[in-house]
Parts: C-alpha cells; sequence; structure tokens
C-alpha cells in the first residue's frame, strides 16, 4: 500500500538511511558509493538496458526536440545556476567570498544535469505517455555529453593560472568529440556484435554473452578516451539490436531481455541504498543560504528553460507541445546518484568546499525524489494528462502505419521535399541492400521468414496434434505432408488444439510486423521543375478556346437574324449556276466592279467553316483594270493561307470584321426565300 503513493526509489532511499543509521550507531563506518564503483559497474546496465529496448520509432521522431532540451537546456541550467550562485556567494558573507566562478560554474554543470536512473525510476510507475516519457527520458541520457565536456573542462580551468579565449574555443569543439567520438565507438562496437552473432548458430548458449560483452567494452572504450561512455552504450544497443536478433535464438533473445530487466534493477537498488547511506556517512557542512538558493535556483532555470525551449520548438513540430506538457518535462527534471558521484569525484586540494558541494546536491536530490517524484502522479492524474496504452497495438494498425510511411515519403518525393520519411527510406534500403547482406547470417538477409515461420509452425503443430491422439482435428491448413510417416497414437477421448505460447505469438508478430509491407522499389524521380512545356500547347488550347466562343455567338447571331434554318452551303460550281440564273439579283455595281472574295478551306470545303468573306474591297481600288475573265466569273474563289499554330482565323483582325461585312457573309451563306420585285428590293440591287 506504501508503493503505491510512495515511488520505489524514495523507499529504497529511505531504507539506505536505516542501514546507515544501523552501521553508525554500533560504531562502524558505513560505506560510501564510490564513483569508481558507480561508473564502472552500477551505471552501464541500467543505461545497456534503456539503449537495447529503446522506442526507436518515438525517439527517432522528437530526436530534435530532445537534442534542443538536452544540448541547450543543459548549458542554460549550467550558467544560469552557476551565474546566480556566484552573485550568492559574493554578496553571501564571508563563509562564502572565496568561491569563485569556475566553481561555481562547476557546481552548477554537476546539478544542472537531469538523471535517467531516476527518471526511468519514476515515470516508469505513472506510466505516463510516449511522447512525454521519451522527451524526458531521450534529454537525460543525451546530456552526458554536455555534462561530461564542462565538468573535465571546469575542472581542467581550475588548474590553469589563466584561461584564454584559444581554451573556450577548444572546450567548445571537445563538445563535438566526446559526444560524436562516443557515438562512433557505440556503432562500431555495435557493428563488430552483429557480425559476430552471425556465426553462432553451433553455439547458442554464448551468444547473450556476446551482446554484454561488446556493449561493456564500448562503454569502457568511451571511457577511456574521456568520451561519453553512456551515448556509446546507446548507441551499440541501438546498431546491433535489429542484427543480433534475427541471428540468435529465440531463448538466447528472452535470456537477454531478462537477464538485462534483473541486471538494471538490481544496480537501481544498489544505487539509491547507497544514496542513503552515504548520506548518513558522508562529511557535510551545511550553508543555509546557499543549500536553499541552489534549490530555488534550480526549480527557476528548469522552468524557464522548458517555457523558453518550447516556445521555440513549437514554431517547427506538427504536434505541438501544450502547457500541461510542458508542466509534465519542467517537473520531471530529476536529479540522482550522478550528479552525487560527480560531486564526489572534487579533488579536496582544487575545491575545498566539496562537502559543501556534495551537502547541496543531497538536499536537491532527495528534493527532486521525494517532493517530486511523490507528487508527480497525483499531478499527472490531476491534469488528466494521457497515460500510456497497456494494450500492444494490433498487425491491423502497425500495416497501416507502415502503408503511410510509405504514402507521406512518395508525397515527399512528389513535392521535392526531403523530410525526415525520405531520408528514413534510403536508410532503409541501404541497410536491406548492403547491411543486411553483410551482418545477417542465412536467407534472412534476403527474403521474409513468414514461409518457412509457418511451414515449421505447421510441422511442429502437425506433430503434436498426432502425438496427442487429435489427428481427426488437423485443420485444413495443414499440409499432408507435414504429416507423412508419422505413427498415431491410441485417440483420447478429449481432444483439445494446443493454443499459441506468448513466445510463439510474439515472433508470429514481429515477422508479420517486418516483413508484410515491402518497401516500393526506386523509379524515376518525378519534379514538377523540370518538366519540358510544349511550345504549342498553349497556342492550340487558346485557339480551341476562341473557336468554341466563336461557334457560340455564330449560333446567338444567327437566332436573332434567320427566321428559317440555315441550308448546306453550296459548292463553287452550284454558286456561279445560281448566280447565273439570277443575274438580277446578284449582279455587282458597273462602276466599282465590287465583287466579295470567298476563300475556301482546302482541308474540309463543305464544311460551314470553310467559307469565309475575307476581303470586300473593290477591285479597282488596287489601280489594275478588271479583266473581262474577272468580270464573267462573278464571286472569286481564293485558297485560304494555313494558319500559324499561335494564330486564330476567327479572331485574327483583317478587313473583313467590320458589322457589315459580317452581315453580308451571313447572308451570302443563307440568303433565305427570295422576295417578290414588289415586296422589297433585291439583296444588292442593279445600279445602286
Amino acid at each position: 500500500s506504501v508503493s503505491s503513493i510512495v515511488p520505489e526509489s524514495c523507499l529504497l532511499i529511505v531504507v539506505g538511511l536505516l542501514v546507515g543509521g544501523l552501521i553508525k550507531g554500533v560504531g562502524e563506518k558505513p560505506p560510501i558509493l564510490k564513483s569508481d564503483i558507480f561508473f564502472l559497474f552500477l551505471l552501464p546496465p541500467i543505461i545497456l538496458d534503456a539503449g537495447y529496448f529503446l522506442p526507436l520509432r518515438p525517439f527517432t521522431e522528437n530526436l530534435g526536440t530532445i537534442l534542443i532540451f538536452a544540448v541547450v537546456g543543459t548549458l542554460w541550467n549550467a550558467f544560469f545556476l552557476g551565474g546566480l550562485m556566484y552573485a550568492v556567494c559574493q554578496l553571501g558573507g564571508p563563509g562564502l567570498n572565496h568561491i569563485g566562478l569556475l566553481a561555481n560554474l562547476l557546481f552548477g554543470s554537476i546539478i544542472s544535469a537531469v538523471d535517467p536512473v531516476a527518471v526511468l525510476a519514476v515515470f516508469e510507475e505513472i506510466h505516463i505517455n510516449e511522447l512525454l516519457h521519451i522527451l524526458v527520458f531521450g534529454e537525460s541520457l543525451l546530456n552526458d555529453a554536455v555534462t561530461v565536456v564542462l565538468y573535465h573542462l571546469f575542472e581542467e580551468f581550475a588548474n590553469f593560472e589563466q584561461v584564454t579565449i584559444l581554451d573556450i574555443i577548444l572546450g567548445f569543439l571537445s563538445f563535438f568529440v566526446v559526444s560524436l567520438g562516443g557515438v562512433l565507438v557505440g556503432v562500431i562496437y555495435g557493428v563488430i556484435a552483429a557480425f559476430t552473432s552471425r556465426f553462432t548458430s553451433h553455439i547458442r548458449v554464448i551468444e547473450p554473452l556476446f551482446v554484454f560483452l561488446y556493449s561493456y567494452m564500448a562503454y569502457l572504450s568511451a571511457e577511456l578516451f574521456h568520451l561519453s561512455g553512456i551515448m556509446a552504450l546507446i548507441a551499440a544497443g541501438v546498431v546491433m539490436r535489429p542484427y543480433v536478433e534475427a541471428n540468435i535464438s529465440h531463448k538466447s533473445h528472452t535470456t537477454i531481455k531478462y537477464f538485462l530487466k534483473m541486471w538494471s534493477s538490481v544496480s537501481e537498488t544498489l544505487i539509491f541504498i547507497f544514496l542513503g547511506v552515504s548520506t548518513v556517512a558522508g562529511h557535510h557542512y551545511w550553508n543555509w543560504t546557499f543549500v536553499i538558493s541552489t534549490l530555488f535556483f534550480c526549480l527557476i532555470a528548469r522552468v524557464l528553460g522548458v517555457l523558453v525551449l518550447t516556445w521555440f520548438i513549437n514554431k517547427f513540430r506538427i504536434v505541438k507541445l501544450t502547457p500541461k506538457d510542458q508542466f509534465i518535462i519542467a517537473y520531471g527534471g530529476l536529479r540522482g546518484a550522478i550528479a552525487f558521484s560527480l560531486g564526489y569525484l572534487l579533488d579536496y586540494k582544487h575545491f575545498g568546499m566539496r562537502d559543501m558541494f556534495l551537502t547541496a546536491i543531497i538536499t536537491v536530490i532527495f528534493f527532486t525524489v521525494f517532493v517530486q517524484g511523490m507528487t508527480i502522479r497525483p499531478l499527472v492524474d490531476l491534469l488528466a494528462v494521457k497515460k500510456k496504452q497497456e494494450t500492444k497495438r494490433s498487425i491491423n494498425e502497425e500495416i497501416h502505419t507502415q502503408f503511410l510511411d510509405h504514402l507521406l515519403t512518395g508525397i515527399e518525393d512528389i513535392c521535392g521535399h526531403y523530410g525526415h520519411h525520405h531520408w528514413k527510406d534510403k536508410l532503409n534500403r541501404f541497410n536491406k541492400k548492403y547491411v543486411k547482406k553483410c551482418l545477417i547470417a542465412g536467407e534472412r538477409s534476403k527474403e521474409p521468414q513468414l514461409i518457412a515461420f509457418y511451414h515449421k509452425m505447421e510441422m511442429k503443430q502437425a506433430i503434436e496434434l498426432v502425438e496427442s491422439g487429435g489427428i481427426g482435428k488437423i485443420p485444413s491448413a495443414v499440409s499432408t505432408v507435414s504429416i507423412q510417416n508419422i505413427n498415431p497414437q491410441t485417440l483420447p477421448l478429449e481432444r483439445v488444439l494446443p493454443a499459441l505460447s506468448k513466445d510463439k505469438e510474439e515472433e508470429i508478430r514481429k515477422i508479420l510486423r517486418t516483413n508484410l509491407q515491402k518497401t516500393r522499389q526506386r523509379l524515376r524521380s518525378y519534379n514538377r521543375h523540370t518538366l519540358v512545356a510544349d511550345p504549342y500547347e498553349e497556342a492550340w488550347n487558346q485557339m480551341l478556346l476562341r473557336r468554341q466562343k466563336a461557334r457560340q455567338l455564330e449560333q446567338k447571331v444567327m437566332n436573332n437574324y434567320l427566321t428559317v434554318p440555315a441550308h448546306r452551303v453550296d459548292s463553287p460550281t452550284m454558286s456561279r449556276a445560281r448566280i447565273g440564273s439570277d443575274p438580277l439579283a446578284y449582279e455587282p455595281k458597273e462602276d466599282s466592279e465590287n465583287l466579295p472574295i470567298i476563300t475556301i478551306d482546302p482541308a474540309s470545303p463543305q464544311s460551314p467553316e470553310s467559307v469565309d468573306l475575307m476581303s470586300e474591297e473593290p477591285k479597282g481600288c488596287s489601280g489594275l483594270p478588271p479583266s473581262p475573265e474577272e468580270d464573267e466569273e462573278g464571286l472569286v474563289m481564293r485558297v485560304k493561307e494555313p494558319s500559324s499554330p499561335g494564330t486564330d482565323d476567327v479572331f485574327t483582325p483583317g478587313t473583313s470584321d467590320s458589322p457589315s461585312n459580317q452581315r453580308m457573309l451571313r447572308c451570302l451563306s443563307d440568303p433565305g426565300p427570295r422576295p417578290e420585285p414588289e415586296e422589297g428590293e433585291p439583296f444588292i440591287p442593279k445600279g445602286q
């Protein structure tokens, strides 16, 4: 009943305090948590467990946010806290005046980092949602590089007589060396572990040993060169896991899983108990001003850092961090044994105020673990913060998630935007094409194991059915090949189909999840900026639109002016015959020799659009006398010149665009019923 209210870490510290008090009460000296024991033996199992089983998808999707909190947030906390504590020491009286700026900055770098052990102990009990858990826990893992760099930097600067600009620049560059160097060491050992597991098929017993061995070697190698051991362990666990699990047996996988959980749980228990014992056994120097100021400024720096950084991060995030999320992130900044061990490592020769630093560090640890750790659960319930889903996602959800990933990758390709889906797809294809062939043994590197695993499971199920006497109830999915040469035993009265164990179900789920969705093949890349435009396409489109408008306009005008339906336009021969049969109506004027010229489109001479009135200029205006042949011909037919693709014969301005010409065109195409001489004048009266 107590553990449901008080976190386990708090109870373990209380146990350590009681044990330390008992040891001291009987006159013995209690043991102290030495830094070598902590960093070499107790911390690596916890970090390896966290890195090996790290939820990779939410971690990579929020990597930018985690890095900003881990790097910028830790730097802000260290310098803000160190600067304010230096001001407090200058104003705090004679007991604090001798503490310089470098010592305060070193103290700020020790106390500013969020502790992964404390975060794991508290956040796993309250079952917070995956986003908040990975943000706080990821920050606590990745800020190790910043803490290591600042700690060693200020420790070295304390030995210098004068710190130059070059030293500061080198210290800044050492951050990249420490962080990226730790990651590189972890990746190298992870690849070696994966390659080694390829050849362990005949010695399954020692397969788990290689995982622990290479991970621990990665941590020691990084610490040997003052690189980030925590980042090396995380990188090694993340890199080796997919390849190692494809090579090792299922029993080895179960061994690794439970041994890591047990090992990290034992280390966590020992760390918190030793914290309680060391509190009783250590030398303390209590200064109210320094301790209370440290506690207050730690809380202020954490809140201000989270608020400012979240305001900046939300400008780039699709899923924004709400005020509730910001409160949980700020409230979950717990300190733990890493800060205590770093404080314990300080040398009395250069830091005579070490006991006061340790007292302030222990006070901050106890406050964050007890007060914040005990109150975060009721606050999460009070604020109705989303909890973690206890049930696993179904195969349907996982397949649709992968389908959406591929869909978003395709959308990014079409848009020409290289987002994280694009790079993730490139990495997956590189992994499948090159890395898997080198690090995974057998056919697993080439083809999915779904069919092979099904046959294996089918054979085992058939044998179990026959041995149990269930031959009569073999399902239709079991092939007859699987059960031949098997001697059935006596049928029992009750036949029960064997149920799948949880391990088998988990293996089937993993195979389906990794193999059902095929990665798409790479096609020619499409970019809307590199399409070749057709120079004729726009001109033809405009011409078609203009012709359509012209037909609509012509139809409207004909409906207004014509009283009878238009008949088909006659051929040139029929037109001449009609004019010759009725010379009074169509005889041109004698003085101007004005003859309308009709052009015929040779492509389709019978179409209504092929007859167009192009020119009504009087032939006499050209300066040449009319020839008798032209006088006899009447209407002159001329072949229409072909238009260029960019022009249109409908709306090209010319001499035939006047209203009188358009009216004559309409009447020539359809003169209508011929009127009687006494009812009206002819169309072109003689002698006009």
